[in-house]
């Protein structure tokens, strides 16, 4: 959690802050103490550390440096992306575990997708939210994949499904949850009470804080993470700006510098993870140590070349997520 030192400075930051806009001592100390209060009344415990270590440092490892490999996707390079063929050819090509997208079907079936689409990975087209899980068990997973001939046929699977491939391949699973946080947690929470192996085997994860935050209200023994790019609002993940207009991008700036100081140093204390999923390029030994001193593993993303695969394990030996177990690919952001 904070330490002491850090709990001072940021809360002296947070009286100055309130001094300077009320010009009332009397005011800042009491609302400066009143966030404190909420602070300390609100936020959730990390897990045990030697169970955030079953996950997040697991048997199957990389070499001999004790840094896992994660299939992205279940391997999205290798496979049709969030498909049981994309488990298990992870499982084969040396994977210890497997990121999977949650997503829902219109009638409410959790499945494994990462847009909010069928359009990009599969032969149909339309949104999930119009998509009963009748309509999209008829769809071929595989149609728009490099490899589509050797894997015709793939269906999107189930939630449930690919959770019971993945429990008897022995895969650690990274359950990235891309919204819906009431309905994601219900459903992660049923899924933890069938499958209690899963408590020692997975991690919930989200760019959304408030995901994270429900997920730990519906079963705080769940190991957690929070998932971050600097610079999101506004930039594209190659560095070009999302908006052309100069006061939007400016906006945009102002907003990603308190979004990043809030994950930092407020959202992970306040929900308690135990791992922070961030974007490769911000990665380095400074930035793995500070987060070791509170207790939080890094893991980056996305991982897709021998180079930086071998400077993430031999010289940061930080876990890294990855869409291809087999050769390097193209960039991801």
């Amino acid at each position: 959690m904070l330490q002491v030192g850090e709990e001072v400075t940021l809360f002296s930051v947070v009286f100055v802050v309130v001094l300077l806009g009320t010009r009332s001592p009397v005011w800042s100390v009491a609302l400066t103490a009143s966030l404190y209060a909420l602070l300390v009344m609100f936020r959730f415990p990390q897990v045990p550390a030697n169970r955030a270590q079953q996950v997040l440092r697991a048997d199957t490892v990389v070499g001999s440096s004790g840094v896992s490999l994660v299939a992205h996707r279940g391997g999205g390079h290798d496979a049709p992306e969030n498909t049981i063929s994309a488990i298990r050819e992870a499982s084969k090509n040396g994977a210890s575990g497997v990121e999977l997208d949650l997503e829902f079907s219109a009638d409410g079936v959790p499945i494994l997708m990462h847009d909010e689409t069928v359009d990009r990975t599969t032969n149909g087209s339309g949104p999930l939210s119009q998509l009963s899980f009748s309509e999209l068990s008829k769809l071929d997973a595989a149609a728009k994949h490099r490899l589509s001939d050797r894997f015709a046929g793939e269906k999107i699977p189930t939630l449930q499904e690919a959770v019971k491939e993945c429990i008897k391949l022995g895969l650690i699973i990274y359950f990235d949850v891309k919204g819906h946080p009431d309905e994601a947690a219900a459903a992660l929470k049923d899924l933890y009470h069938n499958h209690p192996v899963l408590y020692n085997t997975s991690i919930v994860c989200s760019f959304e804080p408030k995901v994270i935050y429900r997920m730990r209200q519906a079963d705080s023994e769940v190991v957690t993470a929070l998932t971050h790019r600097p610079w999101s609002t506004s930039l594209f993940g190659d560095g070009s700006r999302r908006y052309p207009s100069l006061w939007r991008h400016y906006c945009a700036t102002l907003y990603d510098v308190v979004l990043d100081w809030a994950h930092h140093q407020l959202l992970w204390n306040l929900c308690g993870v135990s791992a922070f999923l961030i974007q490769k390029n911000f990665v380095s030994l400074d930035y793995v140590q500070f987060w070791a001193q509170r207790g939080v593993e890094v893991v980056s993303w996305t991982v897709n070349t021998a180079v930086e695969k071998q400077y993430y394990q031999d010289l940061l030996r930080v876990n890294y997520i990855t869409d291809s177990l087999l050769e390097d690919c193209n960039p991801h952001y």
